[in-house]
């Protein structure tokens, strides 16, 4: 390390260390990670819970065998900085998405990452909120922005538009000039309307096709048959993009066959786009919503109780 504050050589962390649910984590003292070249080590003051970390748990498909630190969403202090690194000082309170999916590692009392996949912590929200934004928040901009490429006017729909990356991307919608229309049940419409969203869909009561007029762009954040069930909501030319990728396989035929695109992706760790969502936040343009808080210590609670609206948080001590 080039440059250290105090950092002790142990931590507290939660980790899994046989597959399983959220009753598999353990708390564990571990070491403190060392920053090598281009890396920074982050005293974790809150971490982000999203679906998926508990499915790491259960197969360990990104995180790879245990034992491993399950988490990717980090708001903290610089701690220490690996050779080279010049982006960042010691002190400074930020924010990042550890490389997704193969490097977790949030549920600790440090973590540690490449430097430029850390952006500055606006002081506009503390750090539980910082750390609702960067695996969701990313995941709705490369969704509508780089995939999508949704223009203004455009009407856009949004499933699960209450959860952790639904809130944020009916936020980013509106930024971005288009309309969004809101796939979410009744008890979340107040929420959404207070984000902004005027046009919803009770996906209790009907669906997308038969709750609204056609959209130009479906992002779909439920999986299973939903992707299939939208597709036909689609103007002719549509896009359909899907934070779950896998489920995708028996939906690509029909959407040749109606004359839209159906694409998914998986989230990746960007300096740059993490920029550009914290400049939207400090600026009132987007709100991160936290449904709860726990203590790292709870993390299994915390994970077997994760609800919506909005983001569950862990805060380290």
């Amino acid at each position: 390390m080039s440059e250290a504050g105090i950092v002790p050589r142990t931590m507290t962390a939660m980790q899994v260390r046989v597959l399983g649910g959220p009753e598999r984590l353990e708390r564990v003292t571990v070491p403190v990670p060392v920053p090598d070249i281009g890396e920074v080590l982050v005293r974790v003051r809150a971490a982000g819970i999203n679906p998926a970390d508990v499915g790491d748990q259960r197969t360990g498909v990104f995180s790879g065998p245990p034992p491993f630190t399950p988490g990717w969403d980090v708001s903290g202090e610089v701690a220490a900085l690996g050779p080279g690194v010049t982006v960042h000082r010691v002190g400074d309170p930020v924010l990042g998405l550890l490389p997704f999916p193969r490097r977790a590692g949030a549920y600790a009392e440090y973590a540690v990452g490449p430097a430029r996949a850390f952006v500055p912590k606006p002081d506009t929200i503390d750090h539980v909120q910082a750390a609702a934004l960067p695996l969701a928040g990313l995941t709705a901009l490369q969704a509508l922005v780089d995939t999508a490429d949704v223009q203004p006017g455009a009407r856009v729909a949004v499933t699960a538009a209450s959860g952790g990356v639904g809130h944020l991307a009916v936020q980013v919608v509106a930024e971005l000039g288009a309309h969004a229309v809101a796939v979410t049940s009744a008890r979340s419409v107040d929420l959404l309307r207070d984000l902004g969203v005027r046009e919803f869909v009770d996906r209790d009561r009907t669906t997308l096709v038969d709750g609204a007029d056609p959209v130009d762009v479906v992002f779909e954040l439920v999986g299973g048959d939903a992707p299939l069930a939208s597709l036909r909501a689609l103007v002719p030319g549509g896009v359909l993009v899907s934070s779950l990728p896998q489920s995708l396989g028996p939906v690509r035929p029909l959407a040749a066959e109606l004359g839209v695109t159906a694409t998914g992706l998986f989230v990746e760790s960007d300096g740059a786009g993490l920029a550009h969502l914290v400049e939207l936040v400090h600026h009132g343009a987007v709100r991160p919503v936290v449904a709860a808080v726990h203590d790292l210590a709870d993390a299994a609670r915390a994970q077997s109780e994760a609800h919506g609206p909005g983001k569950v948080v862990l805060q380290v001590p």
